[in-house]
């Protein structure tokens, strides 16, 4: 980022670099983004400065293990919100390359056809390790997105597989994939990903398997608790590569965002958000407080009274955190 877009000793964001995001600079996105994901020194003051400017933005995850065809529907949904003249930013995870700590792009080809398009921005993150199929810095980039004038996020996950549940605390509406021979939609159940599920997408509709695969998310969603007026996840048939099911699943989201709205569930979703994105930052920052602390032998010698029966772990944590204070 070059002198002008900081301020003294690069502490604080130039006052033209946000704006030219949100005028729709791709460039100056870009390097904000950059800026989250390095955790940059500027970044504090980008956020004070966005904060302003969000809480309009939708944003829907998309989930599910590797080989369903999770880049494949984001596309398919790209485009179809593109025609109703939506502007679209795609922030896709993936997972981080042991060798250059640098994103494995994989099917993110697949999308290069809206790369032309004004209205829509795609960015890769790398998941630097971070579990649960997310990266450390995506709370912070959707802030910049909705800052940006996107009306549609989408957040496209790892591809872990069952350890995928993040992304229900951080998005609106959750989708989750599956595909006909992936494997068992039981098992899956019994991870705990199915449960984040506000929709169901069986992809690949036109395998062998995929009404068998249908069979097996009904029967979960029927053993599920649901009241009156509770939410009850549908399931989707697509054949994304071709768009079919699409039209279907964009009503079906269009649903779930009315009655997030009528039922108040998408204001207790949203609070909860920011609920665990303070005390995530607030976490980090006590660890970074921790770490500064003149070596280990503070730690050293309260873990030396809590082994000897002098010391209870809880009061010993205590006078670690007030060290810390």
């Amino acid at each position: 980022m070059s002198g002008a877009d900081l301020g003294p000793r690069g502490q604080e964001p130039g006052p033209g670099l946000v704006k030219r995001a949100c005028d729709g600079d791709v460039r100056a996105l870009g390097r904000l983004i950059s800026l989250v994901e390095n955790g940059a020194p500027e970044l504090r003051a980008v956020l004070r400065e966005v904060a302003p400017l969000t809480g309009r933005a939708r944003v829907v995850g998309l989930t599910g293990a590797p080989g369903v065809g999770k880049s494949t529907v984001t596309g398919a949904l790209v485009t179809a919100y593109r025609e109703r003249g939506l502007r679209v930013a795609v922030l896709a995870v993936d997972p981080t390359s042991p060798f250059t700590g640098g994103a494995l792009l994989g099917d993110r080809v697949r999308m290069q056809q809206h790369a032309t398009d004004q209205g829509v921005f795609i960015r890769s993150m790398a998941s630097r390790g971070h579990l649960g199929g997310l990266a450390a810095a995506a709370p912070q980039a959707l802030h910049v997105l909705d800052a940006a004038g996107f009306g549609l996020i989408l957040v496209e996950t790892v591809g872990v597989g069952q350890a995928e549940v993040e992304i229900a605390a951080l998005a609106d509406s959750t989708l989750v994939i599956v595909a006909p021979g992936l494997g068992d939609a039981i098992q899956a159940a019994k991870a705990g990903i199915l449960e984040i599920g506000d929709l169901f997408v069986v992809n690949k509709n036109d395998k062998p398997g995929a009404q068998e695969t249908v069979r097996d998310l009904r029967g979960m969603i029927a053993m599920a608790q649901h009241g009156p007026d509770d939410w009850k996840p549908p399931i989707v048939r697509t054949v994304a590569a071709d768009g079919e099911g699409i039209a279907d699943l964009v009503a079906k989201l269009d649903a779930h965002q009315a009655w997030l709205g009528s039922s108040g569930e998408g204001e207790r979703r949203r609070l909860a958000r920011a609920r665990g994105e303070i005390t995530t930052l607030a976490l980090a920052e006590l660890r970074q407080r921790m770490g500064a602390l003149p070596g280990d032998s503070a730690v050293d010698e309260l873990a030396r009274r809590v082994a000897a029966g002098e010391l209870d772990p809880y009061s010993a944590a205590g006078e670690l955190i007030a060290a810390a204070s």
